[in-house]
């Protein structure tokens, strides 16, 4: 489809049709049949359902800034793989049994073919950074890194948590700028590279890719105790039910004092809070204000990247980033 005929679309259509030419891409990226332990999880991975916010982001961000969304296609496709890499692995670390509501790959599998499916992944993912047409590839492979080395870096400390009883609000950023954030950064940052934006305009994407990050984990910590919407996908209070450190918890513990504070630190130290309790301990964090907090939260970060688009040229694509971004603050799953 001709790029100028895109330019009277509304948001949701522009972002729609991008999500489509990246599923178009995944769909097609693995023909392989030999040997089917291999190839049939990887495209079981690959033509997996998913909202495609990484590359979406990568592309507006590209075409607000002049390049062609062909152009910037493998490098979109290249985050989104890799995204899928750490799905699979999260799920192996994490014994998940279910992923957007169908088998993980070590359920349906085994964890050794879970473990070859995501290195395949990584592997592919770096193949299709280097099919970008770009003469700043080199540099695009060193942003790349470090969104990896930040990555690892993020599940490393996530993984320390679970046993650390006395991780702080801080630490807890610390660990989903890397962990979240980091790729939705670099999203950003790729997109501006494959245009060719400087240094100070490649700093700035940066930042606004940060506080994007930010304020969608914050957002998924919050919706995992609040959601009453059937399309969250997940089981409410799972967070709490496994006692994983996120803003909710951690904040608690640090404005709670007395019995809330008792009833709180129960779930650190026992360690996980039982599904009957799920409704006490989401009135407990209400009376609290650790929830508003939470909204206030997403929003100062929602608002701070909504500003940031100021540094990219007025258009259809930073419209619809700007329509991405505002519904982070109303998301339902």
């Amino acid at each position: 489809m001709p790029q100028a005929s895109l330019a009277a679309r509304s948001p949701d259509e522009l972002a729609q049709t991008l999500r489509e030419l990246v599923d178009a891409g995944l769909f097609g990226l693995e023909p392989a049949l030999e040997p089917p332990s291999l190839y049939e999880p990887v495209r079981y991975v690959l033509q997996a359902s998913g909202k495609r916010v990484r590359p979406v982001l990568l592309l507006l961000t590209a075409e607000a800034l002049g390049a062609d969304r062909v152009r910037a296609l493998p490098a979109a496709l290249a985050v989104e793989v890799f995204h899928n890499f750490t799905l699979v692995h999260d799920d192996i670390m994490d014994h998940a049994l279910t992923r957007r509501g169908a088998a993980t790959v070590h359920a349906r599998w085994d964890e050794s073919t879970a473990i070859l499916c995501g290195d395949y992944l990584v592997a592919l993912s770096y193949d299709l950074l280097a099919r970008v047409d770009s003469p700043h590839l080199p540099d695009l492979f060193g942003t790349y890194f470090r969104m990896v080395r930040h990555l690892c870096e993020g599940q490393a400390m996530d993984k320390e948590f679970e046993s650390r009883s006395d991780v702080t609000v801080e630490e807890y950023f610390q660990m989903i700028y890397r962990k979240t954030g980091a790729l939705i950064e670099t999203s950003f940052e790729l997109g501006g590279w494959i245009a060719g934006a400087d240094a100070k305009l490649r700093e700035a994407l940066r930042d606004l890719g940060r506080h994007v990050g930010l304020a969608f984990q914050i957002q998924d910590d919050l919706l995992d105790l609040v959601a009453d919407d059937a399309r969250w996908g997940k089981k409410v209070g799972g967070d709490l039910q496994e006692a994983k450190k996120t803003y909710l918890l951690l904040r608690a513990l640090e404005v709670a004092e007395g019995d809330d504070r008792a009833w709180f630190r129960r779930i650190v130290d026992t360690p996980g809070l039982p599904e009957a309790e799920i409704g006490e301990a989401r009135a407990r964090m209400d009376r609290l204000g650790v929830l508003e907090e939470a909204r206030r939260a997403v929003l100062k970060h929602s608002e701070a990247a909504l500003a940031g688009l100021a540094v990219l040229p007025e258009s259809s694509a930073r419209a619809t980033l700007h329509h991405l971004i505002a519904r982070l603050q109303h998301r339902i799953h």
